[in-house]
């Protein structure tokens, strides 16, 4: 085992330019026995055996609860885009099965990915170490560890089956307003704290309520959310992305899915419903089953709704569903943005005695007012807005287009001037640290030939600087393009001018005419101490932004 001895020579030398990232992963399908198989023991572990060799730590990673068939895991990654953006050039892992079982996958990282970086990799139990001639066992050790994942794979799903067959709950985690019985972990009790808020949510919806009103009174009302209630017990440790957000009042946000979620599970009329989703080996998740493909087995504990009630809120969701045809897009779809929270707005038609059609913000909307305002436009009002704007565009061109083009350059020129000079002083330290390089590589050279480097450390100290040579060059030579272009500038606007003239006389809109002309539509909003509201909206026109404001007043 390589964690019994300590490198000397060479590697002493080399110990301070590793930056090492160290890697673990558990799940359930993994031997559970023996003193490295918690994750806090592999990273003890690892941490001491790198502490040890000189290595700095720079990060450590671990995905809790990931098969290792699954590439997908979010520390894993993290650590790749790390390693991309160059902050690590170790690796090192329990053994090479908690990289991964995917022996395809695997194997692409230690034989394409780590060495295309720069990355030495370690799996400390196995003795492999990419920088040595100890390699050749590692891809058969991958084929063994898939094989083993498949077949322990098939048992798991057979189990599964099974239990579900018999109205056995095989969750990890309870629904929100259950816990899982200390006596048979295959059955759920009510969970007296929380039964209540599911009760409550059932409640609403059965007065004609949708999700979104649900989530706006839990909200208001403070009433935390079943990531925070699962982390406050111990069983899980992740976080929304509104607690990240705000970590004070991020627990109260409720989302708009996982309200809809618990109103269709029939898991609160007392029933089992399992294998829900359809899985395949080595790929996972491939998608929801619909739910007369479920299995479900009734009356397997105390329900927290009744059957009627819930078939009657099942009906009501079915009911607020708006159906749209194929295909079907808003003309300003892609187009139109909120100016305080950037998402897009999206239309929607009201429920007045004379419908309309309404753009208002996407987060207003899912959120409610704490979290933006509501942006509020008429469609018709846009429409008119926007086609009035591109004939009076138009015509302006048409009468002294140079003018036009010249108001245009100008306008460009002042929002840009900054930006040049940022990126010219972005690539004049890129093509200063080129320089540094080629000086790096010739003192490596002397150093091998002096033999105060083997060949072997020349070389990948060579390739590291060479890659990095590489990158900034291209880097350069796209910024400099870039500069370059900036000097089409006044031709931009002449074209520009051009395209314009062509729509003095047009009476509709089209899609085609707005990719064309029309960059971004950004709507502002300002509410008045009397409480009127002023929608001020910017069109953005292509080639070259130039906002034109128009002001309303609702």
């Amino acid at each position: 085992m390589m964690n019994g001895y300590e490198y000397t020579g060479m590697d002493a030398i080399l110990a301070g330019s590793f930056r090492a990232a160290i890697y673990c992963r558990l799940s359930k399908d993994d031997d559970l026995d023996g003193e490295s198989a918690s994750i806090a023991n592999q990273r003890d572990m690892l941490e001491s055996y790198c502490e040890k060799q000189g290595w700095e730590v720079v990060a450590v990673y671990q995905d809790d609860g990931y098969t290792g068939l699954n590439m997908e895991r979010p520390d894993l990654k993290r650590m790749l885009k790390a390693i991309e953006r160059r902050q690590a050039n170790l690796v090192i892992t329990k053994d090479l099965s908690r990289l991964g079982r995917n022996y395809l996958q695997t194997g692409f990282l230690i034989e394409d990915f780590f060495p295309r970086h720069g990355v030495r990799y370690i799996a400390m139990n196995d003795g492999i170490d990419t920088m040595r001639d100890n390699n050749d066992i590692a891809p058969f050790k991958n084929i063994l560890n898939e094989m083993y994942s498949k077949d322990i794979s098939k048992k798991v799903h057979s189990s599964y089956l099974l239990k579900a067959q018999q109205g056995q709950f095989t969750g990890c985690v309870a629904p929100f307003g259950y816990r899982k019985d200390p006596e048979d972990k295959n059955h759920l009790l009510v969970d007296e704290e929380t039964a209540p808020i599911v009760r409550q949510i059932f409640l609403w919806a059965l007065e004609g309520h949708g999700p979104n009103f649900i989530r706006r009174r839990l909200e208001e009302q403070k009433v935390p959310c079943p990531t925070w209630w699962n982390r406050e017990r111990g069983f899980r440790n992740v976080r929304t992305k509104w607690e990240k957000k705000d970590p004070e009042n991020g627990r109260y946000m409720w989302d708009f899915s996982v309200i809809k979620d618990i109103l269709m599970n029939p898991v609160y009329t007392g029933a089992i419903a399992s294998q829900k989703k359809d899985y395949r080996f080595k790929i996972g998740t491939i998608g929801e089953k619909k739910p007369q493909d479920w299995i479900v087995v009734e009356e397997r504990h105390e329900p927290l709704i009744d059957s009627k009630s819930f078939a009657i809120v099942q009906d009501k969701l079915k009911s607020r569903q708006r159906p749209r045809q194929d295909g079907e897009t808003s003309l300003f779809a892609g187009l139109i943005k909120c100016g305080e929270c950037g998402k897009s707005l999206t239309i929607r038609t009201t429920h007045a005695k004379h419908p309309q059609q309404i753009y208002a913000c996407k987060t207003y909307g899912a959120f409610g007012k704490n979290h933006c305002t509501q942006h509020r436009v008429e469609y018709d009002t846009l429409y008119h807005l926007v086609l009035n704007k591109i004939r009076e565009c138009a015509k302006a061109a048409l009468t002294d287009g140079e003018a036009i083009a010249g108001k245009l350059t100008n306008t460009c020129e002042a929002e840009q001037k900054g930006q040049r000079e940022a990126l010219e002083r972005s690539l004049t330290k890129d093509e200063e640290r080129i320089e540094v390089l080629e000086k790096m590589v010739l003192r490596l050279y002397e150093d091998m030939v002096a033999g105060r480097i083997s060949e072997a450390n020349f070389n990948l100290m060579l390739d590291k600087t060479q890659k990095e040579q590489a990158e900034l060059k291209e880097r350069v030579a796209q910024g400099r393009k870039k500069l370059a272009d900036e000097i089409r500038l006044a031709m931009d606007a002449k074209q520009w001018v051009d395209a314009i003239q062509e729509y003095a006389d047009i009476t509709e809109l089209d899609a085609a005419t707005l990719n064309r002309l029309i960059k971004e539509i950004v709507v502002h909003e300002h509410i008045d101490s009397d409480k009127t509201r002023h929608i001020s909206i910017e069109i953005h026109f292509n080639l070259k932004p130039i906002p034109e404001v128009e002001q309303v007043t609702a």
